[in-house]
């Protein structure tokens, strides 16, 4: 028998590696009780020996935040620097070309359709050409989306806003320029390649990741007025998914993230307990519905929805049975999720290509289990509740009619 191959041999590593370990047990017993011996022997006159021990972790604590923030600048530097390289790439004319401020990318294909040898002196900056005159309400949501998907447009991007805001600079003015070379690559002035956003889905996904985890923060807790700058972010997301040719990229590589950001907003809605909570719940709703333009999103997103609201109405029945106190603010929360939900189901069933495989679902199935029972019993003390259940349950039959 080979040497070491043996019971002995096996046994003699493991009592090298038992004594190896027991060596750096003893090897870090010893660097502390140096480390006390070395604190207590330096420490200045008039602290102790615990305060000066607290006065280091704290001076080192401060030293590894700065490197933690010298790290993350740089790593926003290299996604900036990513997300040039990925544009260029799409279409090198727009990087290249001496872009002015101020005008429009609607300004750049009237004036290439008059005389489009003018167009190299006339690119213009981050913006895509959008107004916020009507589209937006008080809380920089949009109250009244009603343009064509094609024609879902971007307002320019505005740098005056809060260091809160600040991480969204780089993702938003990214998104843009996308919007904007897509916009006039449709009108024949510029060629791009979006097959290039196949070939670097780190930088898409990080890109739309920051928007939304920046989008957030902000409903999670909302400051009104809503600056511009949000209500510019929102309008990205909503003219980045509902977009023809960039959606499919999007959803491609961020759905998971898209799913993700739904949930949260639909959670935002049920758990806030503040007072005047009222105004944000509406910004969370519109943003839901505007996510809801697109037909991925909306599927996934009324299944969500059929859930919560299935589950409430449970447990609001079995509340009522027992003669419970029920959660008089979870009540109010559950009527913009039934608001959003019925109109989500009402734009689906107007759609002229309405497929079986979109109503087939098993939250369908379970929303409508037992809901005449439910909305009987709910009907007397919830009237207005039971109201939406059954609201929501003819929409969804009418859909299903309209298949068969």
């Amino acid at each position: 028998m080979a040497p070491g191959r043996g019971p002995r041999g096996a046994e003699a590593a493991a009592v090298e590696i038992k004594d190896g370990r027991e060596n750096q047990i003893w090897y870090l017993k010893i660097s502390k009780l140096a480390l006390a011996f070395a604190i207590i022997h330096s420490k200045p006159p008039g602290k102790s020996s615990k305060e000066y021990t607290e006065h280091l972790a704290k001076t080192i604590s401060e030293q590894d935040f700065g490197w933690k923030r010298k790290v993350e600048v740089l790593e926003a530097e290299v996604l900036r620097l990513r997300q040039e390289l990925l544009l260029n790439r799409i279409c090198p004319r727009f990087c290249l070309e001496n872009r002015k401020p101020g005008t429009s990318a609607e300004t750049l294909l009237n004036r290439e359709s008059i005389n489009p040898t003018n167009y190299s002196s006339q690119l213009e900056d981050s913006g895509c050409d959008v107004s916020n005159d009507s589209a937006f309400d008080s809380l920089g949501i949009a109250s009244d989306f009603h343009q064509s998907e094609h024609n879902v447009e971007v307002p320019p991007l505005n740098l005056c806003h809060s260091s809160k805001e600040q991480s969204l600079t780089a993702p938003v003015q990214f998104l843009q320029h996308l919007l904007e070379i897509r916009k006039l690559s449709e009108g024949g002035i510029l060629q791009a390649d979006f097959s290039e956003l196949e070939n670097d889905s780190f930088t898409i996904c990080n890109s739309v990741s920051q928007l939304l985890d920046g989008l957030t923060v902000f409903y999670n807790s909302p400051k009104f007025p809503v600056s511009n700058f949000l209500t510019e972010a929102v309008c990205v997301l909503v003219s980045l998914i509902t977009d023809t040719k960039l959606s499919n990229h999007v959803l491609k590589k961020c759905f998971k993230k898209l799913e993700e950001f739904k949930k949260n907003l639909i959670q935002i809605i049920l758990r806030n307990s503040s007072v005047n909570r009222f105004q944000a719940l509406h910004s969370v709703s519109q943003t839901l519905i505007l996510l809801g333009r697109n037909n991925i999103l909306r599927n996934s997103l009324i299944s969500l929805l059929l859930s919560e609201v299935r589950q409430f109405a449970e447990q609001l029945l079995q509340t009522h049975q027992v003669q419970s106190v029920y959660d008089i603010t979870q009540y109010e929360n559950i009527f913009p999720l039934c608001m959003i939900l019925e109109q989500l189901l009402q734009n689906k069933t107007e759609e002229s290509n309405v497929s079986s495989s979109d109503y087939e679902g098993e939250e369908k199935i379970k929303f409508l289990k037992n809901l005449d029972q439910i909305i009987l019993h709910l009907s007397d003390e919830f009237p207005l509740f039971s109201l939406y259940l059954w609201r929501v349950s003819v929409l969804l039959n009418s859909a299903q009619m309209q298949i068969d």
